[in-house]
């Protein structure tokens, strides 16, 4: 076995790579960016080395001086991770080349696999079942286009060296299909280094279903069974399970089987994933294999009772598969959300921000938490949203989903905007409790998922009202004599505070009462609240019903913990609704913080509504800003690779009909 290992990424992955090495009794080495400095990844490694700035090419994506570190601390292996270099060919050669052991499969399965086109091709040899598809070297515009006619639409434009959803593009028809392939090509130059596409029959609400392979030199191969990944957004997973509900011994035996068949055409070592899509009639059709460790990992850790890193170790040490097949079993259900710094009421765009709270759920056999993120951390914009990975474990699928509601209630984040609860609102949606499940499941019930609680938003309104009159504070002034609120000296203290909750302006109107209670008026409702205060906890009763709620101040309003989902509530002098707006009537605004990737305007141009007028990028992600109505472009006030604040202005507009 390795003495020392080094981590080359950051984040969750590099955290949980550096428990189960120290679980072995392997020494540790993480590599870290500017922004990384402080980062828990560096803090929990036995040695940390300085790699360069925050953007990834000057640090994580740098091979060169990764290797430079394995080689200056004494690393024997390389971990890659998952992301980054994880699946870079170049990079495990060189590892080799320098006497580095990469801890993945050989240079030869990854060049293979990392090619689309050319793992499609490898799978039709070894007669893997395959999508109609183009998977040829010709890039030429008019030859995609002719092969997407020839498919027929809808299809799906992939990056060949791509992954996680990034540099894909579905065309509903060829009238859309140039703009597609631009948009696509572009975001997969940016993050894998090579914009060449292929393009793929689009199934109508198929499965997105997965099978875990592992390899050992000695010509040894398992499959751990299967996880269904269907739920996504923007072609990337947010709730990944295993075992996939409702697939049959016989079924999970031939895609199994299917899976090893790949892996071994490829003569493929260690850990790796081979992606299915199975469609209405349980027929399934390979997509693509990932030759390194998946992010949905510890949900097959869960319901096999195996370390699957450590697995990896043992298998780049040249140790044999700890099992068999035959010893390997199922036992119960586990399902694994990821929790993302993004606003899933602004297109799920990513955040970002400083935490400036958190309170995670208690760690036990039945519920893990993922995650390199602690209070005052700050996530930025150069790597991805991704803050934790909550995983949980039940007997049967139906505790599983009881026991995943209950952990993302308890799951609490100030400081900036992530989607737990729209993770807690998907998994109680009763046709995910159904299994009714497809790579369409978010579009199929978005009026749902998106939906939201006016009601239980407006209460905790109510509870910010009483917990700063709790602390013996006036929610708008600190002080009777200044404010405005109709306060008089021996006569009964009307209160009049103004809030915004969900972006609205919102007014409550409460009196103290004898019984130390208020009573509140809200749009056109009256209340009678009280409740105790215990630091953040509070005890609130509203009209006879006790509830339990955790309130977190910061200087521009509060953030509310209640039962079922959080609430910020802001101080009405902060308009939070601008960073949401991507135009006012005038300006164009940036949706979010980022790097403006392409200007496409003049000061000056006539566009049309639907035109791209700024193309930006945060976290990984594109996002194009569109003229939502026919108009002239009066100014532009930023510029092609400028990284700018959500919220300011992008460009100046006039719309035809002002």
């Amino acid at each position: 076995m390795f003495e020392k290992i080094l981590i080359a990424n950051r984040g969750e992955i590099a955290c949980r790579v550096i428990r189960t090495a120290k679980a072995l009794g392997i020494n540790t080495v993480a590599v870290y960016s500017d922004a990384d400095r402080q980062a828990q990844h560096v803090r929990m490694a036995d040695e940390a080395v300085y790699l360069g700035g925050s953007p990834p090419a000057e640090s994580y994506l740098n091979g060169d001086k990764i290797i430079a570190a394995a080689l200056l601390t004494g690393a024997h292996a390389v971990h890659p991770g998952y992301g980054f270099l994880s699946e870079n060919a170049d990079f495990a050669e060189s590892c080799e080349q320098r006497g580095l052991t990469f801890i993945g499969p050989p240079v030869n399965a990854i060049q293979v696999m990392g090619s689309k086109s050319a793992a499609k091709q490898a799978m039709y040899s070894a007669g893997v079942p395959l999508l109609p598809g183009y998977h040829e070297a010709d890039q030429d515009p008019q030859r995609l286009r002719a092969a997407a006619d020839a498919i027929g639409y809808p299809v799906l434009l992939k990056a060949v060296a791509g992954g996680g959803g990034k540099g894909m593009r579905q065309v509903q028809g060829p009238e859309e299909f140039f703009v597609a392939l631009e948009s696509a090509q572009r975001e997969a130059l940016a993050g894998f280094g090579n914009s060449d596409m292929l393009v793929e029959k689009f199934l109508q609400q198929p499965r997105h279903v997965e099978v875990q392979v592992f390899c050992d030199r000695q010509g040894n191969g398992v499959y751990l069974f299967e996880r269904d990944c269907s739920v996504q957004r923007r072609h990337q997973k947010i709730i990944e399970e295993a075992p996939a509900p409702n697939v049959s011994a016989e079924l999970r035996k031939r895609m199994g089987e299917a899976a090893l068949q790949a892996a071994q055409a490829v003569s493929y070592v260690g850990a790796g994933t081979v992606e299915f899509l199975l469609d209405q009639q349980n027929n399934f059709y390979f997509m693509e294999m990932n030759t390194r460790l998946q992010v949905e990992h510890p949900v097959t850790e869960m319901i096999t009772g195996q370390d699957l890193v450590a697995w990896q170790l043992k298998v780049a040490a040249g140790q044999a598969l700890p099992l068999s097949q035959q010893q390997l079993a199922i036992s119960g259900h586990s399902i694994e959300a990821r929790i993302y710094a993004e606003n899933p009421q602004n297109e799920f765009l990513p955040t970002a921000g400083k935490v400036s709270w958190l309170s995670q759920p208690q760690s036990s056999a039945n519920v893990r938490v993922d995650s390199a993120v602690v209070a005052n951390d700050e996530v930025g914009v150069f790597y991805d949203p991704m803050i934790a990975k909550l995983i949980v474990w039940g007997e049967d699928r139906a505790t599983a989903i009881q026991r995943l509601q209950q952990a993302l209630g308890e799951y609490r984040i100030a400081g900036l905007t992530t989607n737990i609860n729209f993770l807690s609102r998907l998994s109680g949606h009763g046709a995910f409790r159904n299994a009714e499940l497809s790579t369409d499941f978010i579009e199929r019930f978005a009026d749902d998922l998106l939906a939201v609680d006016r009601e239980e938003m407006q209460h905790h309104g109510l509870l910010v009202f009483l917990y700063e009159a709790l602390n013996g504070r006036q929610v708008t002034s600190s002080c009777p004599w200044h404010g405005h609120d109709n306060w008089r000296m021996n006569a009964e203290h009307l209160q009049t505070t103004a809030l915004l909750i969900g972006g609205v302006e919102q007014h409550i109107t409460a009196v103290a009462d004898s019984t130390g209670g208020f009573r509140m008026s809200f749009n056109d409702k009256d209340y009678w609240v009280t409740g105790e205060l215990s630091g953040n906890r509070l005890v609130a009763e509203i009209d006879g019903h006790r509830q339990l709620a955790t309130v977190v101040a910061d200087a521009l309003g509060w953030t509310v913990f209640g039962a079922a989902l959080s609430t910020y509530v802001g101080k009405i002098e902060v308009d939070l609704g601008q960073e949401l707006a991507h135009d006012d009537g005038t300006h164009f605004k940036a949706p979010m913080n980022g790097t403006v990737v392409d200007v496409l305007v003049n000061a000056g141009d006539q566009v049309a509504a639907g035109d791209t007028l700024v193309i930006m990028e945060a976290m990984k992600m594109e996002h194009a800003v569109k003229a939502l109505v026919d108009g002239t472009v009066t100014d532009v006030y930023v510029a092609k690779g400028e990284l700018v604040d959500g919220g300011v202005d992008l460009v100046g507009f006039d719309a035809l009909d002002n």
